[in-house]
């Protein structure tokens, strides 16, 4: 490879060039960003309008049937969750601080079986993710934290939770590693 700039040799044999892949599909997660309204004093968010057949103006379908908040800890590791014994699909949106996500599609038969996804997603930038049944999602929360709410199609049952727990490590300690670069 030739370069308009000579360097000397310890430096040529250590460098690398940064690539921007696309960022890898998993059938059934969409994303929507959300436009935050700023003002002098202030912002204004609409998460979402609903109507007859559930959340409106979305990429997919969600009927509503609860919404709850999650904060977390700055540097938690939250994850795998997975959905499977019913149907629940879920929709993700930082509403401050942040969250590394990682989903993995984990349903057997899938297009995109095994395909792993990272997301940033931010209060900054507030983005609507959506996560089928049989997706597994963990996240890391950055160093201040993250207020996650979260919207599913079906409602938490404690005396038979839904909420398959896949060991935070399984698809490998490296998703979790800080880029350095």
């Amino acid at each position: 490879m030739s370069h308009r700039i000579e360097l000397a040799p310890e430096y040529v044999s250590v460098l690398e060039f940064e690539r921007y892949p696309a960022a890898p599909q998993i059938e059934g997660v969409w994303v929507h960003v959300l436009k935050k309204n700023r003002s002098e004093n202030g912002a204004f968010m609409e998460y979402g309008r609903l109507g007859e057949d559930g959340m409106q103006g979305l990429p997919g379908p969600l009927v509503p049937r609860q919404i709850s908040v999650s904060w977390a800890a700055p540097g938690r590791i939250n994850a795998f969750h997975i959905h499977v014994k019913e149907e629940q699909n879920e929709i993700w949106c930082v509403i401050s601080g942040q969250l590394t996500v990682w989903l993995v599609d984990c349903r057997a038969g899938s297009s995109t079986l095994g395909t792993k996804r990272k997301l940033v997603l931010s209060g900054e930038q507030p983005t609507m993710v959506h996560i089928p049944s049989g997706v597994a999602h963990g996240y890391q929360a950055g160093e201040a934290g993250a207020t996650l709410l979260y919207t599913m199609d079906a409602q938490f049952n404690m005396t038979d939770p839904n909420e398959g727990r896949i060991p935070w490590n399984h698809f490998g300690e490296g998703l979790w590693a800080e880029d350095r670069g």
